[in-house]
């Protein structure tokens, strides 16, 4: 089996795009069904955030599997392929387990350290695990993916100088307005991003916080906890008129903040500017909100330059989160090469049986007139030499799954017995990854050795 991802991020695709290929959790059951449906993927987790859209897939191929997710993406979300496509990333075998530990691990988001991506993760896999949409290999890859964003946070300090995205939208406020104190700061959506805005405004002075919620109550319990005002949602335009900064991080699907509604609350200020943040996604502000004058509108594409001034000691600690990650990657290869030995061993088994059987048939042919005594030991003798040869070669192999090369041995008994792909370890895509990779390190290894006799070192 293959391990197979196809996504988009900040990276690689303009907000517009991102937001076109949200999968909401209420959707994701639907989704998950869609994807596994014509048997090219066989275990699949949706990673939907307000930075990317990632889908990991396993595949019997990997081509077709990469495939399989590109048309459904495409399909899902009523898009052309060919226009996506260039949006995409592929990531294939030990290479996607890399980038899941290093996206658990914050180390591949928008702001380096942030804290919120590692629950994402884990309510992504919970989805697809509650759903049906993962087995062995996924429940252990993901598993294991929250050990490492644990080890990360708590083996460095990658977190203590990170900001999140809420953090980041307060810090582009302050920037503009250079003090938060005695402003009037109006959230719309009381979610976790909302919490975490409000929490930061609170620290940096803000005094009078407003929070509109569809969901009255929750509105209230919002506020309540940061000593702010909760107002009724159909008064959110109307209270609007005394906020300095609007924060909007909702979950709906269309704009909730339209030009027309902005230009009736800019009638009643008399050239007070006002300050929009918009880091939901989809996003909650009309971009032509921004042609209104004294309004000024950012989305979380604009957000990027917020998070330099702590990027040099956050890529000091991603130095040391990366040591983690490659710890932790060959453990997880190291199991995923236990696996391989399993079908190997089972495989050389079979193989010599067959020849037991048959051998023993054709030269019983030329016996006759032994007892029932006589057939059962020559039968249990034919059994006993094929046990103990085989012996010592399969006991060798699954003392190879705890060995860092024991890939190379498993192989070699492939090769040895004649094992076809569909009996032996040949078609996993992972095990050949490393075997090509050992290929290399060894050609690499006495590349430099030449050169270096070469020049006399």
């Amino acid at each position: 089996m293959h391990l197979v991802l196809v996504g988009l991020s900040h990276k690689t695709a303009p907000i517009e795009m991102r937001e076109k290929l949200t999968f909401p959790a209420a959707r994701q059951a639907e989704a998950l069904s869609q994807l596994t449906s014509d048997g090219a993927v066989s275990e699949a987790v949706i990673l939907s955030t307000c930075n990317r859209t990632e889908i990991y897939a396993l595949s019997s191929d990997a081509d077709r599997g990469v495939d399989a997710v590109r048309g459904f993406l495409a399909d899902y979300h009523d898009l052309d392929r060919h226009d996506l496509v260039r949006y995409l990333y592929v990531v294939k075998g030990e290479a996607v387990v890399r980038h899941l530990f290093r996206v658990v691990s914050s180390l591949d988001s928008m702001v380096i350290g942030e804290a919120q991506i590692l629950g994402q993760v884990k309510e992504a896999y919970e989805h697809a695990f509650e759903n049906g949409a993962t087995g062995r290999a996924f429940n252990r890859l993901f598993r294991q993916s929250f050990e490492v964003g644990k080890r990360v946070r708590t083996e460095t300090a990658i977190g203590e100088n990170a900001v999140s995205i809420s953090y980041a939208a307060v810090e582009l406020a302050k920037k503009v307005f250079d003090s938060l104190e005695g402003r009037t700061v109006l959230i719309i959506g009381a979610g976790k991003m909302s919490e975490l805005t409000a929490k930061y405004l609170v620290c940096n002075g803000a005094v009078d916080v407003l929070v509109a919620n569809r969901t009255y109550e929750r509105a209230v319990e919002l506020a309540e906890r940061f000593s702010g005002r909760a107002i009724e949602y159909g008064s959110l335009f109307e209270c609007m008129r005394e906020a300095d900064i609007v924060i909007s991080s909702t979950a709906a699907q269309d704009f909730v903040v339209r030009k027309a509604d902005v230009a009736e609350v800019m009638r009643g200020r008399r050239g007070k500017p006002l300050f929009f943040i918009d880091i939901a996604v989809p996003r909650d502000v009309d971009p032509a909100v921004n042609d209104l004058s004294d309004v000024y509108v950012y989305d979380i594409d604009d957000l990027n330059g917020v998070v330099e001034s702590n990027l040099e000691e956050r890529m000091r600690e991603a130095e040391r989160a990366e040591a983690i990650i490659e710890e932790e990657i060959a453990e997880f290869l190291k199991w995923q090469e236990s696996l391989e030995v399993v079908p190997t061993v089972a495989a050389i088994r079979a193989k010599a049986e067959a020849i037991r059987q048959a051998e023993l048939e054709r030269a019983l042919k030329r016996l006759s007139g032994l007892s029932e005594k006589e057939l059962a030991t020559i039968d249990a003798l034919t059994c006993a030499i094929v046990n103990k040869m085989l012996h010592g070669p399969t006991a060798r192999l699954k003392a190879a799954a705890e060995e860092a090369d024991g890939y190379l041995v498993v192989e070699a008994a492939r090769e040895l017995y004649g094992l076809d792909e569909a009996e032996g370890a040949r078609g996993s895509g992972l095990l050949r990854s490393l075997l090509n990779r050992k290929a290399r390190e060894i050609h690499d290894t006495h590349a430099a050795k030449e050169t270096g006799d070469g020049l006399g070192c």
